[in-house]
């Protein structure tokens, strides 16, 4: 019996010390602006709003514990109002540090109205090695509305010779469209991920990678794209069915992606926020 309560309050010390956040955001659309309707902050995230005088609302989000770990637990929901517009993005990379067990896990909900308009552009999550992460984003998409959407993962700063040996990543997407599903992409790199990057078929040794989801999308959004194919530093192959477009890009470094991932939003008219040029 000793031996249960001790574990019992290990565990318990544990999941005390453990970062929680949640934000909860929804924007509507009044005067030919963009304005918040509701806005919820809860642990360590908090969402601010530099640009409020302008038709598109941008809101960037702030981890202040300033990363996540295993057993951290994170929670994004945003609602954007039929015909407003809203850019999201974050103060910094993400940086997901190395884990004794449990994974860290990230949910994000959004919710587009008709005739609305959100670009979802945060910086990258950086996974040190050893890291754990679950990630999964939901998205609703009513019909009229649209999405640029960019989540972008470097695993190990090149800059600082890190290399991710071993950890645990699953990424799992839905995209809805008026209640039907339309889109799904789930991704897992567990286990000795350097070895696995190594692999010609999988990065060929890249370490950085990003998924682009535009919708509606389609011949336009690809044109543009491949007309930047000399442009490019790190592979880019971008494809559309079903109304979407999807663009996937995998880099030697996180540099080297962030510049390519310039270069494609640029071409389909979503300029990237500030945040990722200071």
């Amino acid at each position: 019996m000793m031996l249960v309560g001790a574990a019992q309050s290990q565990n318990e010390t544990f999941a005390a010390n453990r970062a929680a956040g949640r934000i909860a955001l929804a924007v509507a659309a009044e005067g030919g602006r963009t304005k918040r309707t509701r806005v919820h902050e809860a642990g360590s995230l908090r969402i601010r709003f530099p640009n409020a005088s302008t038709e598109a609302l941008e809101a960037v989000i702030v981890n202040t514990g300033g990363g996540m770990t295993g057993g951290d637990r994170f929670a994004i929901e945003i609602a954007v109002g039929e015909g407003a517009r809203l850019v999201v993005t974050s103060t910094a990379a993400e940086k997901v540090y190395r884990s004794t067990g449990p994974d860290a896990e990230m949910s994000v909900k959004l919710d587009v109205a008709a005739r609305a308009r959100l670009a979802w552009l945060p910086q990258e999550t950086i996974l040190f090695d050893r890291a754990r992460l679950a990630r999964r984003i939901d998205i609703d998409l009513a019909e009229g509305a649209s999405l640029v959407m960019a989540e972008a993962v470097v695993l190990g700063r090149a800059a600082m010779e890190e290399v991710v040996k071993d950890g645990h990543f699953i990424d799992r997407w839905r995209l809805k469209r008026g209640g039907r599903l339309i889109y799904a992409d789930s991704a897992r790199l567990d286990g000795a991920i350097a070895d696995k990057l190594g692999r010609a078929a999988i990065a060929n040794g890249g370490i950085a990678i990003a998924t682009v989801l535009i919708a509606p999308g389609g011949e336009a959004e690809l044109t543009a794209v491949r007309a930047l194919e000399q442009q490019f530093v790190g592979e880019v192959g971008c494809s559309a069915w079903n109304g979407i477009a999807v663009a996937r890009l995998c880099a030697k470094d996180g540099a080297q992606l962030r510049h390519d991932l310039i270069a494609l939003l640029g071409a389909l008219g979503t300029a990237v926020p500030r945040s990722w040029l200071q």
